[in-house]
């Protein structure tokens, strides 16, 4: 595990915010964000109905913004948070989704969007991991099998990941259907079938007791991957790697961050270490 290196960050000439309105209930709306962060000097892009998030982005980054932040969900922020790391730009989390899994493991304080905004200006500077699936980046997790299926439910988004994760081991036996996935851990054990596979950015903490608001990532810095696999006939099987390739016969449904998307096969896994550079505001550093 690396150690967590931390530096003051220095001023913004140019930096921007995102905001998604609707994310969350409207968070970002209730706090008036938008004008709160005019009135520190930063740009608010407030997204609306049919925008392009991927292509404000860019032409964000082509007029010369020198910081990329984004109030919104984690999807949202997944998307942010690439063209940051594309462009060596530093990235800030302000808290404005439904779960805020990457600020909770940030150490960023979820309830306090006005003060996030201070990571524009008076701020400390982390570099943390990011992983990539195909190519495509993610800061929490992709979930395959039944994680993978449960994405599309329009009730996903009321449900807790840790209470997913305690649940799954009671629905899964030896009649649960075949998803068609293989992986291979660290030992060289072959997982066929297995009903989840959840791979991370960063090992999760499975081990209780699970307290409400304690991070489910104790680092964000260790430069693994950490993957979980439950097959049918458990028990299941956790391990970490810097690579992970996953195959199956045909199109895999995923969930990446709590979005649902189509992957073709294989699926490779990769951790960039220290690849994103995050601003945190001086009085949510801890």
């Amino acid at each position: 595990m690396k150690h967590d290196t931390r530096s003051a960050a220095a001023p913004l000439e140019r930096p921007v915010l995102f905001v998604n309105p609707k994310s969350g209930g409207g968070k970002a709306e209730r706090a008036n964000l938008a004008q709160r962060a005019r009135e520190l000097g930063i740009e608010p892009i407030v997204l609306r109905r049919g925008d392009s998030l991927p292509a404000l982005v860019e032409q964000a980054v082509a007029d010369g913004a020198d910081a990329l932040g984004v109030a919104g969900g984690d999807g949202s922020l997944a998307v942010v948070a690439a063209a940051a790391v594309a462009h060596a730009l530093p990235f800030v989390c302000v808290p404005a989704g439904t779960r805020n899994h990457f600020a909770l493991d940030l150490g960023v304080d979820r309830n306090d969007l006005g003060g996030a905004l201070e990571a524009y200006t008076e701020a400390v500077e982390r570099q943390v991991d990011v992983a990539t699936v195909n190519g495509r980046l993610f800061l929490n997790n992709v979930s395959l099998g039944i994680y993978g299926d449960a994405v599309r439910q329009p009730t996903y988004r009321d449900a807790k990941a840790r209470a997913l994760l305690e649940s799954a081991s009671h629905v899964l036996g030896p009649s649960a259907s075949a998803t068609g996935l293989r992986v291979v851990d660290e030992a060289g054990r072959v997982h066929r079938d297995p009903a989840v596979v959840l791979v991370s950015n960063n090992p999760y903490a499975f081990a209780p007791p699970y307290l409400p608001g304690t991070r489910l990532r104790p680092t964000l810095q260790s430069g693994t991957l950490g993957v979980l696999s439950l097959d049918p006939a458990p028990p299941g099987r956790a391990w970490t790697a810097r690579t992970l390739e996953v195959t199956a016969p045909a199109v895999v449904h995923a969930g990446i961050d709590g979005e649902a998307v189509d992957l073709d096969p294989p699926l490779r896994f990769a951790v960039l270490p220290g690849a994103l550079r995050v601003r945190i505001a001086a009085r949510h550093a801890s």
